[in-house]
């Protein structure tokens, strides 16, 4: 498949009916590098909210697994993505996240939070850092798709407008996003360890505004962080278009990036899906 061939194939797609295959093609061939940034990000984000932060802090789990719980996170989510949730395995990794879940109080608006950053978050990096913007087919494709795992996952008041959703994720942040110090520890554990990705640990100071330069004002606030020099913020995110423009020009990706299987620290030599998470969850 070429990249034209991919648009237009996910072009000819019902964003609704055919919301699995839209969602595979763009995070196994038209975006996986920029679709695992967003989900990132929107994790991230959803860390400056006190309540989610809160219950998070009590496991201990960032401070200290924060890498297995990272991993954990995005094989379960690829899990799902690449076999689809009614497969076996798709229903396996929703069973499996489902019970993890149900240890904590969380309540049915910071689900529906949740939710919104890993629709919202993925378009934002796509459409600012992508090597194309991701159309509106695309857009509601991802929408439908997180509305459908809502509804595995039991959350109610699911969304029925991914405009209405957006305004709903906006207005959440603005409400909620508040500086506490549960907010700061789980920050700062997940901060360390997106530089442990790139850089050895005496080198961590020094990346930190480039953490940072990815992040706006509001969130940094939530989480006690300071804010970067603006050439610091053009430089990384500079870099990222700059990405993109060369990206935009290899060749097209013929095989797609599975995520379930690829090397994860956590799990060098594989992993089962009832190993993934917590292990008390079991």
């Amino acid at each position: 498949m070429s990249r034209h061939k991919i648009l237009d194939r996910i072009l000819a797609l019902d964003p609704e009916k055919d919301h699995l295959e839209i969602v595979y093609l763009d995070n196994c061939y038209e975006f996986p590098f920029e679709i695992t940034r967003g989900v990132e990000f929107a994790l991230f984000r959803t860390f400056a909210v006190p309540t989610i932060s809160t219950i998070l802090d009590q496991t201990g789990e960032f401070q200290y697994h924060a890498q297995k719980r990272s991993d954990d996170t995005a094989l379960i989510l690829a899990e799902i993505v690449e076999h689809g949730y009614d497969s076996e395995r798709g229903r396996a990794a929703i069973r499996r996240m489902n019970k993890i879940h149900s240890r904590f109080p969380i309540t049915n608006d910071d689900y529906l939070y949740v939710m919104s950053t890993f629709v919202f978050e993925s378009i934002r990096w796509v459409n600012r850092f992508g090597w194309r913007p991701m159309t509106r087919h695309e857009q509601l494709a991802a929408f439908y798709y997180w509305r459908e795992l809502g509804r595995r996952m039991n959350i109610t008041s699911l969304p029925t407008d991914i405009d209405e959703f957006e305004r709903f994720n906006v207005e959440y942040e603005r409400r909620h996003f508040r500086y506490t110090e549960t907010n700061r520890r789980v920050g700062i554990a997940t901060r360390d360890l997106f530089l442990s990705w790139y850089l050895p640990r005496p080198l961590w100071r020094l990346g930190e505004p480039a953490v940072y330069a990815m992040m706006d004002d509001p969130l940094l606030d939530a989480f006690g962080f300071p804010r970067p020099f603006p050439a610091v913020r053009w430089l990384v995110q500079g870099g990222l278009r700059a990405r993109a423009r060369v990206v935009r020009w290899l060749p097209e990706r013929r095989r797609p990036f599975l995520r379930t299987k690829v090397r994860h620290p956590t799990y060098p030599q594989g992993y089962g899906i009832e190993e993934l998470g917590p292990p008390s969850s079991h």
